[in-house]
């Protein structure tokens, strides 16, 4: 059976027709193990590679803001089409649609830059968090779970997700302000920082809805039992530094706001060491049935 890892690495290789039309053409497909839809984070990496093959390796992706549009169907390729837009002396614009069936699911704009000097500072890594290897892993926290939903989160994603207040995919957490998770991949990537930006891409969508339940009360589970509906609507993320995703990272969210069935995350992902890796901004539709008064407010 091939690692998860080596999933990973296979998705975000995109393979590249030989017609090219006035877009540059790239395209990506999905895992046979997977959700009903196309994981959102999946399209953004996916799109990441294929807006940075137009750029140069020198001008790594510095900012990206997407707009889901439609669910993407797993059992089909995903057509990626990148815009060149501008080239500048330090900066690069590109503009990337991923298309199925001839519909976009995705449309991103994206910017690069030549790495330059300037002002350093930045937000200060939340204090007191607990090591990832003393968090539970969740194969430790689902144990006695038997459930569909615990392969596809402990053996088939590609991503180690360790949660030092308690996942929220059987049990409702307390509402604290923030919502912290450690994450990596499950098995080394290669030297590639080009790479690690578009794994980066393809983990920050992972946590973003849940941040807004742990906010709520409601887990996972109770969601679902609310009759709610849920996807990722928009997207925006900015890299300030480089990291290494098969290293922990610490996701620090925030739900800042929820209102006529959407809610906005704010997000900030930090090394071991502290630097501020990259910021993410998400808002996200949680709608419940007509019927279903929000049962915490």
């Amino acid at each position: 059976m091939t690692s998860p890892t080596d999933v990973l690495k296979n998705l975000l290789d995109l393979t590249e027709p030989g017609a090219q039309t006035h877009e540059i053409i790239s395209v990506g497909h999905t895992p046979k193990v997977g959700p009903a839809r196309v994981y959102g984070g999946q399209v953004l990496g996916q799109a990441v590679v294929a807006a940075q093959r137009t750029v140069a390796d020198d001008r790594p992706i510095h900012s990206l803001h997407g707009y889901f549009l439609r669910p993407g169907d797993p059992q089909k390729p995903i057509t990626y089409g990148v815009a060149e837009l501008r080239d500048g002396r330090s900066f690069s614009a590109r503009r990337v649609n991923a298309y199925q069936d001839g519909k976009p699911i995705l449309s991103m704009s994206a910017s690069f830059q030549t790495p330059g000097s300037g002002p350093l500072f930045q937000d200060t890594m939340p204090e007191g968090v607990p090591a990832p290897e003393d968090v539970p892993t969740l194969d430790e926290e689902l144990a006695h779970i038997d459930h569909p939903l615990k392969d596809m989160v402990t053996k088939y994603r590609p991503f180690d997700l360790r949660y030092p207040g308690g996942s929220l995919y059987v049990q409702p957490a307390e509402p604290p302000e923030r919502h912290l998770v450690w994450m990596k991949t499950r098995a080394d990537l290669p030297d590639d920082p080009l790479l690690h930006r578009a794994a980066l891409a393809f983990a920050s969508d992972f946590t973003q809805v849940e941040t807004a339940l742990r906010r709520m009360g409601v887990s996972w589970v109770g969601l679902d039992r609310l009759g709610a509906s849920y996807a990722s609507l928009d997207h925006s993320m900015w890299w300030h530094r480089d990291a290494r995703v098969d290293e922990w990272l610490l996701f620090d969210h925030h739900a800042t706001t929820a209102q006529d069935g959407r809610s906005l995350i704010r997000s900030s992902i930090f090394n071991r060491e502290g630097q501020l890796v990259a910021s993410v901004v998400q808002e996200a539709m949680i709608r419940l049935p007509e019927d279903q008064e929000y049962p915490l407010a």
